[in-house]
């Protein structure tokens, strides 16, 4: 029998029976035969996934702890799915048995040991360490690489180490920075942009679009979008065909998301759509990739002002890491924060929060049993939910302002924003975007507070640090502006300064999204309340105007959006075409 016959989802067959027999009986005996063992790897595996779903975890767990076992299972590629899917019933336990078993295989490498023997150690690092990444189990994909780390570098006179090296930390420095091991990380970049000297002065340097993705994933984090950007467009430059799909895949994801934090919606749409396309021609539906690349469509959708498509992709791609991973997994903690922010802003005006704080909480439910209390990831999550829980609080039917109930839930939303504000502190410090945010964020919810000398102060550092991160003419600059102007018309009744920044948002807004951006409304409605308030008549009738206006553009936009996960044009630009047409766009 060829091992990559008599797949285990096909029709009933002999085959099918042969293997559901043969877990029966481990079911009876609970043993695992050694001759089982003997199987080839493809039907090796489908025994153990046979296993898995007549639920015999105990065996199954002690096979997956052997790396001699498990390193069979990881290079069957068309089995990935499953694979995470029945490990994962176990991986609390597994994991550690597993490190430990490679660990051991590694202290046994000698200066005499073969060059296949060393070169097979190394590639089940890297496999096993991709796995643990790929599940979202970052801190036990770090112990792996290291290992790896550790034999690459003891053994650099074979011909092969430089290069192996160079991918593993590829590998390891994708898992620091998605886990916020910032200091960590620096010290992978440094040891990166080393080999990489070192190999091109060799003449022999390999591809390094993958290695530069991962630089600008790391800045990404770090919320310094110009250095992302950079790195960014140096992977799409030495991006082509040759390369594996999935590096393919993340240099495009990656690189269209620091297009759309720097405000080049464009760029990043032709980046996305075809990343997303591709993906679907390459890889089953129902497929971590598939996931990944439906997180960053939709968010190139919730930045470019498609609302509601961006909560159905990112429903879509938490649909598929349901299926995939346990329910107890960052991978789902992070849809869960994603939508639980795009719901929020899609209700924002309906005042329908229900789904959105669920979700929030799901997300942070997960990655306290997961991560530690101060961990970077859990402060963004604490973000979304109290920004759900102050306009839950605003939306409170027959309520004053200074009512227990109210008041009860803002200060639940002040917690969750000062917790997420110091730990953004400590990583970040206070010249930084993500800790600006945390800024505004305080000033809005202290405006709801009724302490509006506070609000100002918040509001004000806020838009210091934008300005002086962004420039002047940035999105999240006028967001912030936009904030202040709101605490000076409605509550401080400062109308001119008020006035002078609603104008100065709506140009700033006009100029990145165009007439019908959402945000605008908020703008327009200001300025006829301050015109109101300072009685200049034909000015709150002409921004009443330009409101309605606004409202029947905005609907029709709303009608016409259609951003459809796939792309069913058979006349798809190629893979070359697509990045000429990046680089041809200004």
């Amino acid at each position: 029998m060829e091992e990559n016959s008599c797949p285990l989802n096909a029709p009933l067959s002999l085959y099918n029976i042969a293997i559901k027999q043969l877990s029966c009986n481990i079911g009876c005996e609970n043993i695992f035969k050694n001759v089982y063992r003997d199987l080839p790897n493809h039907v090796l595996f489908d025994l153990y996934y046979q296993m898995y779903r007549d639920n015999l975890l105990s065996v199954l767990r002690k096979e997956f702890s052997n790396i001699e076992i498990f390193s069979r299972l990881l290079i069957l590629p068309d089995r990935k799915v499953k694979l995470l899917q029945c490990f994962q019933s176990n991986c609390y336990n597994t994991n550690a048995d597993l490190i430990t078993s490679y660990a051991n295989k590694c202290a046994t490498i000698k200066a005499t040991s073969s060059d296949k023997i060393i070169r097979d150690l190394i590639d089940t690092g890297l496999r096993l360490g991709a796995f643990f990444s790929e599940s979202g189990w970052f801190v036990d994909s770090a112990q792996v690489l290291y290992e790896v780390e550790l034999i690459c570098t003891n053994n650099l006179h074979l011909p092969f180490a430089e290069y192996k090296l160079l991918d593993c930390y590829h590998r390891l420095l994708h898992v620091q920075a998605v886990y916020c091991k910032f200091d960590d990380a620096n010290n992978t970049v440094k040891q990166v942009l080393q080999l990489i000297t070192k190999l091109r002065q060799n003449d022999k340097c390999p591809n390094v679009a993958g290695l530069y993705t991962e630089l600008s994933v790391l800045h990404f984090i770090r919320s310094e979008y110009d250095k992302a950007y950079h790195w960014g467009v140096k992977a799409l430059e030495h991006v082509d065909s040759s390369l594996p799909p999935s590096v393919i895949i993340d240099v495009l994801r990656q690189a269209s998301k620091a297009c759309v934090v720097k405000r080049k919606f464009k760029k990043a749409y032709v980046l996305i759509r075809y990343a997303v396309n591709y993906t679907y021609e390459i890889f089953e539906d129902l497929h971590p990739k598939v996931a990944d690349v439906l997180m960053d469509y939709g968010f190139y959708l919730l930045n470019s002002d498609s609302i509601l498509s961006s909560v159905k992709v990112y429903e879509e791609a938490l649909d598929i890491r349901k299926q995939i991973f346990h329910k107890d997994n960052l991978k789902i903690a992070e849809a869960h924060e994603d939508i639980a922010y795009a719901v929020y802003v899609n209700e924002y005006t309906s005042g329908r929060f229900c789904s959105a704080r669920d979700h929030a909480e799901q997300a942070i439910q997960i990655m306290e049993a997961l991560i530690p209390t101060d961990h970077l990831i859990l402060a963004s999550a604490k973000r979304v939910k109290a920004l759900i829980l102050e306009e839950i609080a605003l939306d409170l039917p027959g309520v004053n302002s200074q009512s227990r109930d109210k008041m009860k839930i803002l200060k639940e939303a002040e917690d969750l924003h000062l917790a997420a504000l110091k730990i953004s502190l400590n990583a970040f410090g206070e010249k930084n975007v993500q800790t600006a945010k945390h800024y505004g964020n305080l000033g809005r919810l202290y405006q709801s507070m009724t302490e509006y000398e506070k609000a100002e102060r918040m509001h004000l550092r806020a838009i210091s640090v934008k300005e002086e991160l962004l420039g002047d003419q940035d999105y999240e600059v006028a967001l912030s502006i936009g904030h202040l102007a709101s605490l000076y018309n409605y509550h401080m009744e400062k109308y001119r300064e008020a006035e002078k920044l609603y104008l100065r948002s709506i140009a700033i807004s006009l100029k990145l999204f165009g007439e019908s951006y959402s945000g605008l409304e908020y703008d327009y409605r200001g300025l006829v309340h301050a015109y109101t308030e300072l009685n200049e008549i034909y000015r709150m009738i002409d921004y009443s105007n330009t409101l309605s206006n606004w409202m029947e553009l905005r609907e029709q936009i709303v009608r016409g959006e259609d951003f459809p996960i796939r792309n069913n044009n058979t006349e798809r630009m190629s893979l070359k075409e697509t990045l000429n047409k990046f680089f041809s766009m200004s």
